[in-house]
């Protein structure tokens, strides 16, 4: 089955943007980890689909036209009135970011209520394979998160593939590791592909090596494993073998959003296009390393679009 005859679901959030340029003022766009996904995914070739919930208010209305200039489809994008998208701002140092939100009240949060629960269940249930984050989990209440992992699980048992990449943020999990530890375990033991980055892993669950976080989600029953490790590439276990795949070129930074958001579209789109892990995170890295090279989350077509499958 080709790359296009599969159709990806990425679940979560898109968000305002405001990022600060060189001269101190703040440009406009928009972005969340899974929906930067979902544009390079498309980008790639991929047939993708975004779940998620915004408001009727113009920026929203400017997130469902640039999800359809990427080819993303908004079939499940819940519209709520009265209700405005999420915002986050970003600060950049040496090409290193840091993140403010104000997204509390944000209606991608509540797409998995029981109001809302049987339109996205209903989606899932649609989908060859699902791709959602740590910060996709973090958007949910429990009772919440238990109607997503026992969508998840009733479409895993008719064949879709679940993709998830742990994004784990401290300040998403207000009730503290404990917490963030137990709902990660319960959603890695749905994962077919994981596609965690190694400083995330460590910061939960003080592992020493990628390795090590290898060893902990085989164990749970995922069958393969990318571990992204920055500019020394990626550790990746998968089909009985495991190797270190080194970054054949390493970007100066000028911005990190969506170093890894973009990474995990591309390995994603090559494994599900029958390349083999190593190729796949060498693709994967050519086009982080593009990405990196401008400033926001999703960089120009004109610059993306040297990547191919």
């Amino acid at each position: 089955m080709s790359l296009r005859d599969q159709h990806i679901l990425s679940i979560g959030e898109c968000m305002i943007e405001l990022a600060r340029e060189s001269d101190g003022r703040y440009a406009l766009a928009f972005g969340g980890d899974t929906f930067n996904t979902a544009v390079y995914l498309a980008r790639l070739g991929g047939h993708v689909s975004y779940l998620t919930a915004l408001g009727n208010d113009p920026y929203s209305g400017q997130v469902i036209d640039l999800a359809h200039s990427e080819g993303i489809g908004t079939d499940y994008t819940q519209i709520v009135e009265g209700r405005s998208a999420g915002l986050y701002l970003i600060e950049t140092d040496n090409g290193e970011r840091s993140f403010w939100y104000w997204r509390e009240s944000a209606p991608a949060r509540e797409i998995f209520s029981e109001s809302n629960a049987a339109k996205s269940l209903a989606a899932l249930e649609q989908a060859d394979v699902i791709y959602l984050s740590g910060i996709t989990l973090s958007l949910y209440p429990p009772k919440d998160l238990k109607t997503l992992a026992d969508g998840l699980g009733s479409a895993k048992s008719h064949g879709t593939k679940v993709v998830m990449d742990s994004n784990y943020r401290s300040r998403g999990w207000p009730d503290g590791r404990a917490h963030a530890k137990e709902v990660f375990q319960q959603f890695w033991a749905l994962t077919d592909i994981a596609l965690p980055t190694f400083d995330d892993e460590q910061a939960l669950w003080d592992e020493q090596s990628p390795k090590d976080t290898t060893e902990r989600l085989t164990a749970l029953g995922v069958s393969e494993v990318c571990v992204k490790i920055g500019p020394d590439g990626a550790y990746v276990a998968s089909e009985g073998q495991r190797h270190h795949v080194a970054t054949e070129i390493i970007a100066s930074p000028v911005d990190t959003t969506a170093a890894g958001d973009s990474f995990n579209a591309a390995y994603l789109a090559a494994r599900l296009s029958n390349r083999a892990p190593a190729e796949s995170v060498a693709i994967a890295n050519r086009l982080a390393g593009i990405v990196v090279s401008h400033r926001g989350a999703i960089a120009p077509k004109s610059a993306t679009n040297q990547v191919k499958l």
